[in-house]
């Protein structure tokens, strides 16, 4: 098969949506199909084999996002000297309109992973982040708590109505976990919905022991536990949580710990401010963004994974960790849920700081039990490797041309 996936956003921009995109790419070819990848333009992007790049605006979203240019017409130009079997796309805004208009110009099936809770990112929008920012985040200006809340709850809704809209457009639709899939169909999607996770590449499970011990004595040093995160530096991931119960637990248990804090984003001179006024200036390390590869070495040297997002579709970063053989500590929601299981690999607790910090001095307490969630870690993510994820898909695609009549293979109808 040739197959065309469509994303607003791709290397080198960092997060879950280009991580997952690559996997299932480089696990489809691996099985014998021509998977192309449009992804928008960065300045600092590297030029690969099968990324075909089209436009991006000038201006660009908080957090350093991209704004996909829609009227560029690379795409549709690609799509007029080549011949593919399948669009698969991975966003339902912008790119996703042009898949769409695609699918139907050219009679080819779309399939559509629902990768992000997109009424969660609201606050990247200028009108929503200009009224949050002049009615005080706190809330005391009373007079315009009455049109934030409405402007906010009327943009969810109208969120959530155009997902349905669009997914009920769709050949199929991927959704990452069981609770992802639950959460379309209330949301009224009624296309077949199939759970396909994000999965995880061999080299995910291996880590260099020497380097690992490395980094361990660089960061322990004067400590007795060294724990890691992996997130973005932005609002939606919750850090002023994780903060707030890594402080507690240093006001109870002594100075014991020091966080890792993988990754990089637009809020990360207000979260330095947090650490700072909670006295955790000798406790957490910005290690700013780190290449994938370095990332397990630094799981490995590491006691524990602490989580605080509540934004999360599967929690990549989770079964990363979990690869590693790292228990988890995070805070239940989707993604979330179906990833960890609670007292068997970790723990997941309610939105209570107390409950968290709680589970997170029981895990560093008990060397035993890290020891046993650790095996149970790797277990569990030994579930989700990515061949088997790709495989799943192959027979999906199958089973969506064959319904479809359009068994015929791609290279008889090469032009």
């Amino acid at each position: 098969m040739r197959i065309a996936m469509l994303t607003n956003n791709y290397k080198p921009f960092v997060g879950g949506v280009p991580i997952s995109i690559e996997r299932l790419a480089q696990g489809l070819r691996k099985l014998g199909h021509e998977v192309y990848v449009f992804a928008p333009s960065y300045e600092e992007q590297i030029d690969e084999p099968y990324v075909i790049r089209y436009r991006s605006r000038k201006k660009k979203l908080r957090g350093n996002i991209v704004i996909p240019d829609i009227m560029d017409k690379t795409i549709e130009y690609y799509f007029t000297i080549m011949t593919f079997d399948i669009i698969h796309v991975h966003h339902p805004m912008l790119v996703g309109y042009i898949a769409q208009h695609l699918s139907k110009k050219h009679k080819i099936p779309i399939v559509f992973t629902y990768h992000t809770r997109y009424e969660q990112y609201l606050h990247y929008l200028r009108p929503y982040a200009s009224m949050h920012k002049y009615n005080n985040i706190d809330g005391s200006n009373r007079l315009g708590i009455l049109p934030r809340k409405l402007f906010y709850n009327g943009s969810q809704k109208l969120v959530k109505i155009h997902n349905r809209v669009f997914t009920n457009r769709c050949s199929l639709v991927l959704a990452p976990t069981m609770s992802m899939k639950q959460y379309l169909e209330e949301n009224g999607t009624i296309t077949n919905i199939e759970v396909i996770p994000t999965g995880l590449d061999e080299e995910d499970f291996n880590y260099d022991r020497e380097i690992a011990e490395k980094i361990r004595e660089q960061y322990l040093t004067g400590k007795k536990y060294l724990l890691c995160t992996i997130s973005r530096i932005e609002k939606e991931k919750n850090l002023h949580f994780l903060l707030e119960g890594l402080s507690r637990l240093k006001n109870r248990k002594g100075d014991c710990f020091r966080l890792l804090l993988i990754g990089e984003g637009s809020h990360r001179d207000v979260i330095i401010s947090e650490v700072e006024r909670l006295n955790l200036v000798d406790n957490i390390v910005f290690t700013g963004c780190l290449d994938h590869a370095q990332i397990r070495n630094y799981c490995r040297a590491c006691d524990l994974f602490v989580f605080a997002s509540q934004s999360e579709t599967q929690g990549i970063v989770i079964l990363e960790a979990m690869a590693a053989g790292l228990p988890v500590v995070a805070i239940e929601a989707t993604g979330v849920n179906d990833v960890v299981k609670d007292g068997w690999s970790g723990y997941i607790t309610e939105a209570d700081v107390n409950q968290w910090e709680n589970k997170v001095g029981v895990i560093l307490d008990n060397a035993m039990q890290r020891k046993w969630m650790s095996e149970n870690c790797l277990f569990e993510a030994e579930k989700y490797l990515a061949w088997n994820i790709a495989k799943k898909v192959e027979m999906l695609y199958e089973d969506l041309l064959l319904r479809q009549g359009m068994e015929e293979p791609y290279e008889n109808k090469i032009m």
